[in-house]
């Protein structure tokens, strides 16, 4: 049995969360697993619209980010993915928060895959939910040094 290989999981995150646009938006990938990715952002004054509360595009980056990340561990190393649907609905407004986005994968295939992700706050508030399409890129993986899976038997 194959499991994620805690090497490549520490890679990934690192090169995630020092990438110039989570960097921008004050997001990091907090976990990743199989059908699984949890993202966080501190939101700050520089998320806000006019209104004074956390932008709707800042919510959908989560959505979009958390939906990616999660779907991404069942796609070939050597490939990458984008994103050609992404949907969502607004609950509540947020003005400043720690959210957290917690994606899950519901259908891994070799083509397309979906993905659905919510937004919390944390005293646990659904703030914003959404789902996403993805389809696979062949030959546009990552470049990593450690391989995505391990032998059940290497541990």
């Amino acid at each position: 049995m194959l499991l994620p290989n805690p090497e490549y999981i520490m890679e990934l995150i690192q090169i995630v969360n020092t990438s110039p646009y989570p960097r921008h938006m004050a997001m990091r990938l907090v976990a990743i697993d199989i059908d699984m990715a949890d993202i966080e952002l501190e939101t700050g004054h520089f998320h806000h619209q006019p209104y004074g509360i956390v932008h709707g595009g800042v919510l959908a980056t989560l959505i979009d980010t958390a939906t990616f990340w999660a779907a991404f561990m069942r796609i070939p190393e050597d490939a990458g993915f984008v994103n050609i649907d992404l949907k969502l609905n607004y609950f509540k407004p947020v003005i400043n928060d720690r959210l957290r986005a917690e994606g899950r994968a519901i259908r891994s295939g070799k083509l397309i895959s979906y993905s659905e992700a919510r937004i919390l706050t944390v005293n646990n508030e659904l703030i914003a939910h959404g789902t996403s399409t993805l389809m696979t890129l062949p030959r546009k993986g990552l470049k990593m040094k450690s391989r995505k899976f391990i032998e059940e038997t290497e541990t």
